[in-house]
């Protein structure tokens, strides 16, 4: 059984993307049984070439078109085989050291969301604003408490990965989405690193100024579910 699938969605990261496969692989070596699951969305470069080229353990989704990061998360998590589910940025700027030096502690939890919190950030002026300005409206809507939630290296179990409601931009509130499938967050340390080449795919209209709606909009979702607890099937007394 797969242990671990890791999930990295890609928009023209060619220059990128292969030399953070090859990371996984060295940091991994004597780890998990683990895939790697690229999501190229929509890519004009040679972003799923390189993928493949980088190790054997790795192969790609191709979305015929640009869809965003969330619905390139979700068409990984559902391809996912593993046990638990690791999201890492095409970019590079997520450490796969961290993945490693963590993964004996995750492995023995029960399921939960392990987060990873940025201990330096390497963002530019303009991201670095709009993710304080996104992160305020959250936490004072949702009480999410979550200090990081724009970090791209988050566990999580597969379950709850298959089980998250998919709508724009809903990779950003995934602490919120765990709570409300009554599961704990746990906040761990990770580097952030400068991305290799190309620049960022994420300004401020695609970021702050729907940051407000997409916020009410998961208000309202955590408020309209109803977590059953266990299920417990009764037979008849013949059965």
């Amino acid at each position: 059984m797969t242990d671990l699938t890791i999930i990295i969605p890609v928009h023209n990261e060619a220059g990128n993307i292969g030399a953070l496969i090859k990371e996984i692989d060295a940091a991994l070596a004597s780890g998990p049984n683990y895939e790697i699951i690229v999501i190229d969305d929509g890519s004009s470069d040679s972003s799923a070439e390189e993928a493949l080229a980088a190790g054997n353990r790795a192969y790609v989704l191709r979305h015929e078109r640009r869809t965003g990061k969330s619905r390139a998360l979700v068409t990984g998590f559902r391809a996912a085989s593993g046990r638990w589910v690791a999201t890492l940025d095409g970019d590079g700027q997520n450490d796969p050291k961290d993945l490693a030096r963590l993964w004996l502690r995750i492995s023995n939890a029960e399921p939960a969301l392990f987060a990873g919190i940025r201990k330096r950030r390497n963002d530019g002026v303009v991201k670095l604003l709009t993710s304080k300005f996104a992160n305020f409206v959250r936490r004072r809507l949702l009480k999410d408490d979550c200090k990081d939630t724009a970090c791209g290296f988050k566990v999580l179990p597969r379950d709850l990965a298959q089980g998250l409601p998919y709508f724009d931009n809903m990779h950003r509130f995934l602490p919120a989405l765990t709570r409300r499938a009554g599961l704990p967050v746990v906040e761990v340390d990770v580097e952030d690193r400068p991305r290799r080449s190309g620049v960022s795919k994420y300004g401020f209209f695609d970021r702050a100024a729907v940051a407000f709606l997409d916020t009410v909009g998961v208000f309202w979702l955590i408020r309209r579910y109803s977590e059953p607890g266990s299920v417990a099937r009764l037979n008849n007394a013949g059965n």
